[in-house]
């Protein structure tokens, strides 16, 4: 696979230092300082990840601890950035040599990356840990012209999550279509409890997201075959208009301005029926109200008819990566193939279960997997999603990885759309032509490198 080059504001600024720095492309990573003498790894290395929450957070440093403690030359530092901050920081800290020697990322990020010249090939790791564990379609993300230069650490995909307790209380079935979640939301939305938010905050792409669900579901996508985005679809269209009614109608009228952890937040603290995330959903009830554990659940996707294909949503392998710049990329995937070894790698999966799916073959069957009490508790949650893992894609990724994909959900402009219809008045298809232009303006600096 050949991806076309695409010129970002944060690319051109980064390709401006390269010019500057003297950077050459065909400059390997590996030409800086090695290991020491007696052929012991040495050196120091930098990780970042966005691994936040505490259990998964506290694992990666005691793999990190681990590490250091058999290698007692090598010393890793370890960074946490949440996902936003994380896209902000190696965008700008590219231009300024500013970024880690290795880190986690998400799929759309890692094409971006891999168009300026940011990342070494890791072929080598994955062949080492075993190619065929890993999902063709995950390794095939990062993939250019046959180097390799991701590989995915987890993977999840986003389901419906419902209130069992508010529909038999309200006699109500789980709905299996858009127009019947949208009939129950509007019924359940009484007594402190909304029947779904709808997120449009611009410093997030949860709208993206939302309109994505609506056109997939329909078999159709963000963006056409030729990689141009396509929102003045009737498909397109029906789906603005779909959430923009969802919103006056169903939602809290601050969701206009909300992020991915206030959306999840209201699903956590038993404000909202339902909800569309991954396994994710499980940890934030218990930590919140864990009084509302037996009552939650994840269903399949709602259709724009019953008896439509599934044609697969959202899928997400989050992947690591080495960074080119890196000194020490030796280190740096030594320390990448600890994190799979099954004991370590199950307790990772663990710390947030049925959020974090394996990656690779053998795990899900492990007894030391499957006898977690949350994997036992929530069987049926972790096979709808692991359904929807194998049919779904990245956003924009129905037509291969992409550059494209990745502006999708990394501009905003989709959130901006919706602020503007919602806020302005604005006629749907005005305002998606509108975003569709400067979308379009974005791609059309699109080069054969």
């Amino acid at each position: 696979m050949k991806f076309r080059k695409i010129m970002t504001a944060a690319a051109s600024l980064v390709l401006g230092a390269f010019v500057l720095s003297g950077c050459d492309d065909n400059k390997t990573a590996n030409t800086a300082a090695p290991t020491a003498t007696n052929g012991e790894l040495a050196g120091n290395i930098t990780v970042w990840h966005s691994f936040t929450q505490g259990p998964r957070l506290e694992v990666i440093q005691a793999a990190a601890n681990d590490f250091m403690q058999q290698h007692p030359q090598v010393k890793i530092k370890i960074e946490t950035f949440s996902w936003n901050d994380f896209y902000t920081k190696w965008t700008t800290g590219l231009a300024s040599g500013n970024v880690p020697d290795m880190s986690t990322a998400l799929p759309n990020q890692v094409v971006e990356m891999i168009n300026v010249g940011a990342l070494q090939p890791i072929n080598d790791v994955i062949d080492t840990l075993g190619r065929d564990k890993f999902s063709a379609a995950a390794i095939n993300e990062g993939t250019v012209d046959n180097q390799n230069y991701s590989l995915p650490l987890y993977s999840h995909a986003q389901v419906m999550w419902i209130r069992k307790d508010l529909l038999a209380q309200n006699n109500l079935t789980v709905p299996k279509t858009w127009d019947e979640l949208y009939q129950t939301a509007k019924l359940l939305t009484k007594d402190g409890v909304y029947g779904l938010s709808v997120p449009m905050g611009t410093n997030d792409f949860m709208a993206t997201r939302f309109l994505n669900f609506y056109v997939k579901s329909g078999g159709g996508s963000l963006l056409t075959p030729d990689l141009k985005v396509d929102l003045t679809s009737p498909l397109a269209q029906d789906g603005i208009k779909y959430w923009v009614k969802m919103y006056q109608e169903t939602s809290p009228k601050d969701s206009i301005n909300y992020n991915v952890l206030q959306q999840a937040t209201l699903y956590y603290q038993g404000k909202t029926a339902f909800d569309f995330n991954s396994g994710f959903q499980i940890g934030g009830v218990k930590a919140n109200s864990p009084q509302l554990l037996e009552q939650i659940d994840a269903y399949p996707m709602p259709k724009i008819n019953a008896n439509d294909p599934d044609y697969g949503i959202e899928t997400s392998n989050i992947p690591l990566v080495v960074w080119k710049s890196s000194k020490h990329p030796e280190i740096s995937k030594a320390f990448i193939e600890t994190l799979y070894q099954k004991d370590r790698y199950i307790q990772f999966l663990s710390s947030v279960p049925v959020g974090m799916l394996p990656a690779v073959s053998g795990i899900s069957d492990d007894p030391a997997y499957k006898g977690n009490p949350v994997i036992q508790q929530f069987a049926h949650a972790e096979k709808v999603i692991e359904s929807a893992v194998r049919t779904g894609t990245a956003i924009g990724y129905e037509h291969g990885p992409s550059v494209q994909g990745g502006l999708l959900t990394n501009q905003h402009i989709i959130e901006a759309m919706f602020q503007d219809i919602v806020t302005h008045g604005t006629d749907p298809m005005a305002a998606a032509q509108k975003a569709e232009k400067q979308l379009n303006e974005l791609f059309a600096t699109v080069t054969a490198k």
